[in-house]
């Protein structure tokens, strides 16, 4: 980037580190923090605003504005688009259709729900938290959104969730999940792997048999699984998560097989780095932190959620009309290395 070119908050994290003046702020910033310019890496193709995202909390919007500030003589930009992959909403793609999304309060449920909500389509967005999807309904207000708050591994949610959708249910995105410790299997407690299980795998089951019904009664639907990277090898998490990820892999595989004669498209969509800004467990397993450490360095590149959701709802929508069974790694190349 020149350098009387302005920077911005959506300008790339790699062209604030190429700016003479940007770059000495940015690392600057890393200094303070005990950092390097190496742990960026795998970010720099993002808008420098994601860091706010990614810090979990550590980062406030007001640094990055500083930075901008610093980086323009202590003038603020106009600000531009993203000089990265821009969301391109394709208008009408889902109009007439309901989907249900899990975890649509934050991260990839809520840029999923988002997109679907911005094509035209009915969502019904579920978490847990009634304060964020209260959020993530009144920032769309134009949209077609309903709220269910509710744990998808009970019962009485899912049959609530099921409910509140109606009669017509057109696509299901199951992407409610948590990480687990990164604890070796040794070290693997009864209560992560249960919580872990229950919630990435069993309900994602439950909310799938509760809607595949209504599919079968249409003879259309669309399916798509969050799996992960950790489900296409062993290297990427700990004990809990792999093994659920690795089972939502395979239910995914015998739903398509099972239900595709009908009508019926089951997906999964396996991500890489994601920058969602949703915090890891707060005690993490050192030992299995330390061996999977080198292997999750090599990650080419960490994506949005926005990102994310475009392979989603790519699957959920009749784009993906010919889709069926499919695994797809949606993380920047992580599987072929």
């Amino acid at each position: 980037m020149a350098e009387n070119t302005p920077l911005t908050a959506n300008s790339t994290i790699g062209q604030w580190l190429e700016h003479p003046v940007g770059g000495e702020l940015v690392r600057g910033l890393l200094a303070q923090t005990g950092a390097s310019e190496q742990t960026l890496a795998p970010i720099k193709g993002l808008p420098l605003q994601q860091l706010v995202a990614l810090s979990q909390g550590q980062l406030p919007q007001s640094v990055v504005d500083g930075l901008v500030l610093k980086a323009n003589g202590g003038v603020m930009p106009a600000e531009t688009e993203s000089t990265g992959w821009v969301e391109r909403v394709t208008s009408g793609r889902f109009s007439g259709k309901t989907a249900i999304v899990t975890g649509a309060a934050s991260g990839i449920g809520r840029a999923t729900a988002s997109r679907i909500a911005r094509e035209g389509g009915r969502v019904v967005a579920v978490d847990v938290s009634a304060d964020r999807l209260a959020e993530f309904q009144a920032s769309l207000p134009d949209a077609d959104i309903v709220t269910v708050v509710g744990d998808i591994t009970r019962q009485d949610s899912v049959d609530e969730i099921v409910a509140t959708a109606g009669t017509t249910i057109d696509a299901l995105a199951n992407v409610a999940g948590i990480n687990d410790d990164f604890s070796p299997l040794h070290e693997t407690t009864d209560a992560m792997w249960d919580r872990v299980i229950a919630v990435n795998l069993s309900g994602a089951f439950r909310l799938t048999r509760a809607v595949l019904p209504v599919m079968m009664a249409a003879g259309r639907g669309a399916i798509v699984n969050v799996a992960s990277e950790a489900g296409l090898r062993g290297n990427a998490s700990g004990n809990a998560y792999t093994t659920s990820k690795h089972a939502v892999i395979g239910m995914t595989r015998s739903a398509a097989f099972m239900y595709g004669p009908q009508g019926i498209r089951v997906n999964a969509v396996a991500p890489g780095g994601v920058a969602t800004g949703i915090p890891f467990p707060p005690h993490v397993s050192e030992a299995g932190a330390a061996r999977l450490q080198p292997f999750q360095a090599a990650i080419p590149t960490v994506v949005t959620a926005e990102q994310l959701a475009a392979s989603i709802t790519f699957l959920l929508s009749d784009d993906g009309v010919n889709v069926n069974g499919a695994i797809l790694p949606s993380d920047g190349g992580w599987s072929v290395q």
